[in-house]
């Protein structure tokens, strides 16, 4: 492909409510971005946050699957209206959100093939799905299925055991086992079954790509051990289901060379490679560089924690995935609904809605915080299932706290032993090596990344990189193409290192150990009340 200094990569985010894409180049540097906004750029789907939700039953939530499709189109036409030379584009991956399914009609891998460079991809694939919308993550309609998968391999712990989770409503499992049920024709008319992930692949390699091991670990069908999908659990969704998905790959898998439709069409080389799409969270694990011993912690809206783990322990809250940087190893993701808008509410009751005076209060009250711990669920919460607010000192439980900077210690101290006694229970074991990589709103918050540091007893390292899921699909793209030949830590050397924020006090441990200890108790106890 000519001199290889001049490659780029393109990568793909096809997310909730848009998609994203970044070309790069080989050391790794945007050089074009561009983004399709479904409610705003294709409001003939009448979406509302990308998302459709059934007048009748409001749990029953999709996304038209042929508005993907356009604006994939449109996306191509805006970087080409910037000027992007698609001959130059060594390779392509992307990224879709998780647990989405799309169900291919019969014929569609031929009409995949057959592309025509003259017309654009939304008109010749409008009659190529058998589920004209797609169910996505945010549909909660299917209790009854995740009963099935359950009990046909012997209870929840089993399935998390065999799957990395257990049943739940949105993963594409239960899914695809309810479109079997409920509309029997369409699944039988599905020539195959693809994540939004394996969609996205198969539209630029012109057949249907396979669902990687990293993604397809999110589907409570795979054996996160052996990488094959597990015969009693395809049964229970529907017959022939092992054709309809065809095997798992690896997530570095070289699909092919991408369509000829491109090569006509937007002038990309014949040689340019598709590499496998995965999910948006393995993608955002591989955008945020992590690797063995480093810990990410996202601090937005929910507060996410991702975990590097060698050998994961089996747990009923949370999710074991594939790792899609390296095949022996896995990853865990934990979600926790409430984190900067509490975070926020305790900024606004006891600082006047200032982050400096809140960060004085903090800094005011010595590590430990008197014994005093604090629980604060805005909402319900899923780990642990809790709602309300919980104070406790060294007495007992307590109705309110005696001053406000032990209130703002309170609730950023809980949320970070939360953090750490969840990741515990995955199988992290925290020791000299252990880093800590914060990213989101908070991540610019030193005082708060300082309490963090002493709960996890842990340097924590900053990097200011937004879109970690459409940037992974890039560098997914190159990790792909050079893989066998460039570990992912060469493919990756051109990015600057992540900064260092702050580092634990040396007293952190034992403080917050027995604090860690401490809240698993009084968690034991709320959750059985």
């Amino acid at each position: 492909m000519g001199d290889q200094g001049d490659n780029l990569y393109l990568g793909l985010d096809l997310s909730t409510q848009q998609l994203k894409a970044a070309v790069i180049n080989e050391k790794l540097e945007i050089v074009a971005e561009q983004i399709v906004i479904y409610d705003s750029d294709l409001p003939e789907f009448r979406t509302q946050g990308g998302a459709l939700i059934d007048k009748i039953n409001n749990a029953y939530i999709t996304s038209p699957t042929l508005m993907w499709v356009k604006a994939l189109d449109i996306v191509l036409d805006k970087l080409t209206v910037a000027g992007i030379n698609f001959s130059k584009i060594a390779a392509v991956s992307g990224s879709g959100q998780q647990h989405g399914s799309v169900y291919w009609q019969r014929g569609a891998s031929q009409t995949l093939a057959t592309l025509n460079p003259g017309e654009f991809l939304h008109q010749q694939l409008a009659h190529s799905f058998a589920v004209a919308n797609s169910p996505i993550w945010m549909d909660s309609s299917t209790t009854k299925q995740c009963q099935l998968l359950e009990q046909a391999v012997g209870g929840p712990m089993k399935l998390a055991e065999i799957t990395g989770s257990r049943a739940y409503e949105r993963f594409t499992g239960s899914q695809i086992c309810k479109i079997n049920q409920t509309r029997p024709d369409a699944y039988k008319n599905s020539e195959r079954i693809s994540l939004v992930s394996s969609f996205l692949c198969s539209l630029f390699a012109g057949k249907i790509a396979p669902i990687d091991i990293s993604d397809g670990s999110g589907m409570n069908l795979m054996n996160i051990k052996t990488k094959k999908w597990d015969e009693t659990l395809l049964e229970v969704c529907g017959s022939n289901l092992a054709e309809k998905l065809g095997d798992p790959v690896p997530s570095t898998t070289i699909v092919g060379d991408i369509s000829p439709y491109y090569v006509d069409r937007y002038n990309f080389n014949p040689n340019c490679k598709t590499i496998a799409c995965t999910g948006d969270n393995p993608a955002s694990l591989i955008g945020m560089r992590l690797s063995e011993n480093w810990i990410a912690v996202s601090l937005g809206t929910s507060d996410t924690v991702f975990l590097w783990l060698s050998e994961p322990k089996v747990v009923l809250d949370g999710h074991v995935l594939c790792n899609p940087i390296d095949e022996n190893a896995y990853m865990a993701l934990l979600c926790f609904k409430n984190g900067s808008f509490t975070r926020e509410r305790i900024r606004d009751q006891c600082a006047e809605g200032s982050w400096d005076v809140f960060n004085q209060l903090l800094e005011s009250t010595p590590r430990g915080n008197f014994g005093n711990i604090g629980l604060y669920y805005d909402n319900q919460e899923i780990i642990p299932f809790l709602h309300g607010d919980y104070r406790f000192s060294k007495g007992g439980r307590v109705t309110k706290f005696n001053s406000l900077e032990v209130e703002v210690r309170a609730v950023i101290e809980g949320q970070c032993i939360r953090n750490r006694a969840y990741s515990e229970d995955f199988g992290l074991k925290i020791d000299k090596n252990t880093k800590i990589l914060a990213t989101g709103g908070a991540s610019n918050n030193k005082a708060i990344l300082q309490v963090l540091s002493d709960v996890f007893n842990a340097p924590v390292y900053v990097q200011h990189a937004a879109n970690s899921a459409m940037l992974g699909a890039a560098y997914q793209a190159k990790h792909g193409l050079f893989f066998g030949q460039k570990s992912y830590h060469d493919v990756m050397s051109p990015l600057p290192e992540p900064e260092l924020a702050c580092t634990p006090y040396q007293d952190a441990e034992s403080i917050y150990i027995p604090m860690v200890h401490r809240y698993r108790a009084i968690v034991k106890e709320l959750t059985a009340q």
